[in-house]
């Protein structure tokens, strides 16, 4: 069986997006709606804005390969707090532990391993239910799962041309019955955060988001619903969250807190300050939100420190005299050549430097979906820089109110050469 150790972080966090959001109470608002990435609901729920079934198309350089895949997702299980007459009650309190009720989930997967000659085929799958009853004396905690069930369908197509490229479908599907009408019993019955993982021994895959150009005009026909695949080494991530390729967790990361949107210091620093009776909620609301509270309490303040922040500063663009040798490369303070309000870089005929008015012409490759409204608007460049990579980075003010204010804040607009046109002569 392929290894999908290499990419199981990056997986981990996908699976466990928003499972328990801060302050990681089961009693707060933002825990009572959950789960809304990669959800594949029953179809019998009958809601057009959910999705009972997800599609992913990829590219594969080769035509025959042996194919591992790997479908990961979250089976919701129902926790009751009962008491020793086991009738439910609306908490528990255990030493320094308060248990509500709340809905867990377990890991799950299915492999599938099929040659890419044998393709098209479908493999079904199924995921037994249970009830399981913890603890004794005072009180009960009491879980009960749905069993689920789905399949997977594959099929592949040899692309015109003379690549031999193939263009692979994998489409999952949840089959499993119920047909509740409210959302969070319906849950019970769905793939909850739901991903591949794929290997392809003999063959490579494409990058969708940056193919090389005898590829390109594969791409476009290629159709992802609820899902879009990534490259993650010489496996495929095909993930309900926007991803670049080969992603990573960063490491100053010291565990999961359950939102990469947020910053793992603020959210350390907020849990910090949970008082006692909501920290006995936290450790009865789910076992890993005990977990995390655990490891905010003992973190060490020099690990704190490193959440802070990895700063990497700017160099210079142009052809830097090489830096003294007591000088130390992070500290700008320490490098004289280092000046991007004088630094320029050339643009077409054009030394584009502090000063020069320009016209915005944002990639169309950008990710902010903003840019499409600085499209051929005017500013003025206040500073050329360069990160750690060689990249060259153009920091625009826009013209009238808007610019004042980036200008008072400092924060401005970033642009690469290629974004901007000079306006030569525009003063």
């Amino acid at each position: 069986m392929t290894s999908f150790d290499s990419i199981q972080g990056v997986a981990d966090a996908l699976l466990f997006e928003g499972y328990v959001l801060y302050p990681y109470r089961a009693s707060n608002s933002k825990n009572q709606v959950r789960w809304q990435f990669g959800v594949l609901m029953p179809p019998g729920y009958d809601d057009p804005s959910e999705r009972t079934w997800s599609q992913t198309e990829c590219l594969l350089d080769g035509g025959s390969a042996a194919l591992t895949i790997r479908i990961r997702f979250l089976q919701a299980q129902r926790r009751t707090v009962l008491d020793a007459d086991r009738s439910e009650v609306a908490a528990l309190q255990v030493g320094d532990t308060t248990y509500v009720p709340w809905d867990e989930a377990v890991e799950q997967h299915v492999d599938v391993s099929v040659a890419l000659s044998d393709l098209p085929c479908e493999r079904s799958f199924e995921v037994a239910g249970g009830v399981e009853v913890e603890g004794a004396g005072a009180g009960l905690l009491q879980r009960i799962r749905e069993p689920l069930s789905g399949v997977l369908i594959l099929s592949a197509e040899t692309l015109p041309g003379p690549y031999g490229v193939v263009r692979l479908r994998l489409r999952v599907e949840n089959t499993s019955a119920g047909r509740d009408t409210e959302r969070s019993s319906a849950l019970r019955h769905a793939l909850i955060a739901h991903h591949l993982l794929v290997a392809a021994n003999g063959a490579r895959f494409i990058s969708l988001l940056e193919p090389p150009e005898w590829a390109t005009g594969y791409v476009p026909a290629c159709e992802n619903v609820g899902i879009f695949p990534v490259l993650a080494g010489d496996l495929l991530l095909s993930s309900p969250i926007i991803l670049y390729d080969h992603p990573e967790i960063a490491a100053e990361s010291q565990g999961d807190l359950f939102d990469a949107t947020e910053i793992d210091e603020i959210l350390s620093l907020r849990t910090m300050t949970l008082t006692e009776a909501e920290k006995r909620e936290v450790r009865g609301t789910d076992p890993r939100a005990a977990a995390l509270l655990d490891r905010v309490d003992s973190m060490p303040q020099e690990i704190l420190d490193r959440l802070h922040g990895t700063v990497r500063y700017l160099r210079k663009v142009t052809a830097p005299e090489p830096a003294p040798s007591d000088a130390p490369w992070w500290d700008p303070g320490n490098d004289a050549t280092v000046d991007p309000e004088h630094d320029a870089v050339q643009v077409g005929t054009v030394a584009v430097g502090n000063g020069v008015r320009v016209r915005l012409r944002p990639g169309v490759r950008r990710a902010d979906a903003q840019d499409m409204f600085l499209a051929d608007r005017i500013g003025t460049v206040v500073a050329v820089l360069s990160d750690v990579d060689g990249e060259t980075h153009i920091a625009v003010a826009l013209d009238g109110a808007e610019g004042e204010v980036q200008r008072s804040h400092g924060r401005y607009l970033y642009f690469s050469p290629d974004e901007i046109e000079p306006l030569v002569g525009a003063g």
